[in-house]
């Protein structure tokens, strides 16, 4: 089953802000590391460069699907005009019978 395409604006950021983070920030870490790993000799047997090729082999892996699903993601903004009407994304207000408000999204 396919996965819906539609999300919010702020779904999407954060989509975004990962996959930035981990192709700018946390994939250069994890290669040095690697780097130095391999620069010690023995890979068979050493620990820090399996552990980071196994990393970095997941990092590659959230980032093209990152990548291949921002691509397809249909962000659905609020209107003013859709005032009073439930839609994707939207905030809705319910009160119980106890007169308590409850807010969900």
């Amino acid at each position: 089953m396919a996965k819906s395409p539609y999300i919010t604006r702020e779904g999407w950021q954060a989509l975004d802000q990962e996959l930035k983070f981990l192709w700018k920030v946390e994939r250069p870490q994890v290669t040095q590391a690697v780097s130095d790993a391999a620069a010690l000799g023995d890979r068979s047997e050493n620990a820090e460069y399996i552990y980071g090729k196994r990393r970095l082999r997941e990092i590659d892996r959230r980032v093209r699907f990152l990548s291949k699903r921002l691509e397809v993601l249909k962000i659905v903004d609020y209107s003013p005009s859709q005032e009073g009407k439930i839609f994707f994304g939207a905030w809705v207000e319910l009160e119980n019978e106890e007169g308590e408000i409850n807010q969900y999204r």
